[in-house]
């Protein structure tokens, strides 16, 4: 059994911090595959530390080496001046990072502190969008080396999940087969993307961090990048507006468009936004039978996901049928 704080003086040291000056570790909610942990220093600094799960734990074939893309992400958000912790360590066991104000965002807040921040985020995510990589896919190379144009990177990881899908035999709406040839007969829209961009593509509300120590509302950080790929920035769009549709939230798209990002929503736009939705909805219903959630879990992606899976997969099959619908 790891001791966590000998680990996580250890690590300390590894990054140049003083390890005699750990003061506090505990627990943070809210991961579902890494471990993670608060580190408080007595001289009042705080870090966050992750830990991956050891490589026999069951999971999804492009979550392995999640903390390589993780780092890559907070890297690449320093540079254009998004909000997001700082890397100051990574290691093949560990990412340690600096932690951000603020606590997830929640539905303690005004809808006017709502409007404003939604704006705010826009402003963040289209700063995120100017990174361009050096090839699309994921950093991490968990689904192999990064491809040369996104068709290729995109049929890669959607072809992942379905593999994923059938070899835990994860409850479908429709089969997995049925759903490659869906996909695949709108992988043509996927040819306007000509630009790798960074997408974080996990942006839901707990990833948000709303800072009040001003007194006021604003981001205080956008976390967990683990996710993070090259590719399309309106795959970022989904859990932006997960369950939703992002073309509703007019605070967002403004915040997003005077910070220069494009959003435009014609035919092949519409067509790539459902083979978004469709993979991001075959995550979440695969990914609970390893992790093994539970029955109530279980429920809910029954009852909420997979309609929603449907639903991208009927919106593609009648956009290809009939582009102007």
């Amino acid at each position: 059994m790891v001791d966590s704080w000998e680990r996580a003086r250890r690590i300390l040291e590894e990054a140049g911090l003083d390890p005699g000056g750990l003061a506090h570790l505990a627990p943070l909610a809210g991961g579902t595959y890494n471990t993670v942990e608060e580190l408080r220093l007595t001289d009042g600094s705080r870090y966050v530390l992750k830990i991956p799960p050891a490589a026999a734990v069951p999971g999804l074939r492009h979550e392995r080496r999640l903390l390589v893309s993780e780092a890559e992400f907070y890297r690449s958000a320093a540079g254009v001046g998004v909000r997001a912790p700082q890397l100051v360590s990574l290691g093949d066991d560990f990412l340690l990072m600096t932690a951000c104000p603020g606590d997830a965002w929640d539905d303690s807040l005004t809808e006017r502190e709502t409007t404003a921040l939604r704006r705010e985020l826009g402003g963040q995510v289209a700063r995120l969008h100017r990174v361009r990589g050096p090839g699309y896919g994921y950093p991490s190379g968990a689904l192999g080396p990064l491809a040369p144009d996104w068709r290729t990177a995109f049929r890669t990881m959607f072809d992942a999940v379905l593999d994923d899908a059938r070899r835990y035999g994860a409850r479908l709406p429709r089969p997995a087969d049925a759903v490659a040839r869906t996909a695949e007969s709108a992988y043509g829209a996927l040819d306007e993307v000509t630009v790798p961009c960074l997408v974080h593509f996990d942006l839901w509300q707990g990833n948000i961090l709303v800072d009040r120590s001003d007194g006021g509302a604003r981001i205080g950080g956008l976390i967990d990048g683990e996710r993070m790929f090259w590719g399309d920035p309106l795959a970022d769009f989904i859990s932006l507006a997960l369950l939703g549709d992002i073309r509703r939230d007019e605070a967002f798209l403004a915040g997003y468009r005077e910070a220069g990002g494009r959003a435009e929503f014609d035919t092949p736009a519409r067509l790539r936004l459902a083979l978004y939705r469709a993979y991001l909805d075959l995550i979440m219903i695969t990914e609970t039978v390893p992790r093994e959630y539970g029955p109530e879990r279980e429920r809910w992606l029954q009852e909420t996901v997979a309609p929603e899976l449907v639903a991208a997969l009927d919106e593609i099959e009648a956009l290809v049928a009939d582009p102007g619908h």
